[in-house]
């Protein structure tokens, strides 16, 4: 790692970072930073919690150090992107504790909450705008914005934005500004969409990538569990009662199946509360503050609430349902094991998710410890196999069965009867079907050939 004091940044930044107890850069840091600073167009690939927020925060505040007046009335001169209010309110924090020796003005534009504060804020002028694609489009469509004195723009977990169908929006937003401008994407993963987002509006960017693409980090101790739906929520409530379990975030893929563990968990007896979209932003932030004091330990979130969770003292991350996107189970695990500790993710899967699983183990490439009650299987009777697709449910076959014949049987009459029947049907006719006589008919000539007298 690199010292801060060698990237070129300036004293007061160095201070603010000393004061916030950072001496080290994490390598997403140290190879950001300098080519920010140089003016450079950037596309960052990083796992979630390796210091993203912080490599374009540094150099954003150095280079408004540089700079000599306000941008004007209803203008920016820096622009930040994010996928949700709590990544948005996370930045503007970071911008805040990083830039406390720096005058500056940041301000937070996001749904969820009235837009006459944000308006008036707005109109005087701002140096950094962190905002949710949605909002920021309705203040621009309205007059209440504009993006042409915008000399910076960050476009920060742009995977995640592309997940929740934010990039028309986007390239709305990016059309807007001016042609002259520093542009920094950053995700955690880069599909081809991103890809070509990037290829449209950067100029020659340089392209920084961190840690194998999509790979969870080394020092969470990955398991899963096999538990119907009925079983797991003894199993949930049995896990976080556990006496090493300090701050836990356990994921579900919906809103109603939060609200639904939150309830389960009262009655075992276990505080919790739920952090999703159907919450307004002022239950969201109360929720949040909770959590980080200690107030509840157990916070249940579903993956897009997620974005933004910046709390470095999780113990635990509990999968209470595998997500059906392998990517987002990385995203999920990140929430632990952050600044150089270690972290536990446990999985509770059904026979319905075991699909999931086997996505999830072909991404990472590492196969989860598995759980028997609490105990890790026992793998000494055979060898562990490779990750192989589960197979497909397939009917049994049929037994065919053996048509059976229609015709009359003869069984139970003495073999002399049969015998006789038949000898006096043979003498003038065959027998027919059902056994009745049925009198002998010339064949006919075949048709084109005389018939012979």
């Amino acid at each position: 790692m690199s010292n801060f004091s060698e990237l070129g940044l300036s004293e007061p930044l160095l201070r603010a970072v000393s004061a916030e107890g950072y001496t080290q850069a994490t390598p997403i840091q140290a190879q950001v930073i300098p080519p920010m600073l140089d003016g450079r167009d950037i596309v960052g690939i990083a796992q979630t919690g390796t210091g993203k927020t912080a490599a374009f925060v540094l150099p954003l505040l150095h280079q408004h150090q540089q700079m000599h007046g306000r941008p004007g009335p209803k203008a920016c001169h820096a622009l930040i992107l994010a996928p949700t209010r709590e990544l948005a309110a996370q930045i503007a924090d970071s911008i805040r504790s990083y830039g406390q020796f720096i005058h500056h003005s940041v301000t937070v534009v996001v749904g969820g909450v009235r837009p006459a504060q944000q308006i008036k804020a707005l109109s005087k002028g701002v140096d950094i705008v962190v905002a949710t694609p949605g909002r920021l489009e309705d203040h621009v469509s309205t007059g209440k914005f504009r993006l042409d004195k915008t000399k910076t723009i960050i476009l920060d977990e742009a995977d995640q934005m592309l997940d929740l169908g934010f990039m028309p929006a986007i390239r709305r937003i990016m059309g807007k500004l001016p042609a002259q401008r520093q542009t920094l994407l950053l995700s955690a993963t880069m599909p081809k969409q991103i890809r070509q987002l990037a290829g449209d509006f950067l100029n020659n960017p340089k392209e920084i990538s961190v840690a194998p693409q999509s790979r969870p980090i080394e020092r969470i101790d990955q398991r899963v569990y096999f538990a119907e739906k009925p079983a797991k929520r003894k199993l949930l409530a049995k896990l976080l009662s556990e006496d090493d379990v300090r701050h836990a975030i356990v994921f579900t893929r919906t809103k109603h199946g939060a609200n639904k563990v939150v309830q389960n968990l009262e009655k075992d007896g276990i505080a919790s509360s739920a952090i999703h979209g159907n919450k307004s932003q002022n239950q969201r932030e109360k929720t949040l503050a909770a959590f980080r004091s200690g107030q509840i330990n157990v916070l249940v979130a579903t993956d897009i609430a997620a974005r933004g969770i910046d709390v470095d003292d999780i113990s635990h991350v509990i999968n209470f349902e595998l997500p059906n996107i392998a990517e987002s189970y990385v995203h999920r695990i990140g929430r632990t094991a952050r600044a150089g500790k270690s972290g536990v993710a446990i999985s509770l899967c059904n026979g319905e998710e075991r699909k999931h699983l086997f996505q999830i183990e072909k991404l990472t490439g590492k196969k989860l410890q598995r759980m028997n009650g609490g105990q890790p299987e026992r793998t000494d009777e055979a060898p562990d196999q490779e990750l192989h697709e589960p197979p497909k449910n397939r009917s049994p076959r049929r037994k065919s069965r053996k048509k059976r014949s229609h015709r009359p049987s003869d069984k139970g009459k003495p073999r002399q009867a049969q015998n006789n029947s038949n000898d006096a049907v043979a003498s003038n006719a065959s027998p027919t079907k059902h056994g009745k006589p049925r009198p002998n008919r010339k064949r006919r000539p075949r048709r084109g050939k005389p018939q012979a007298n």
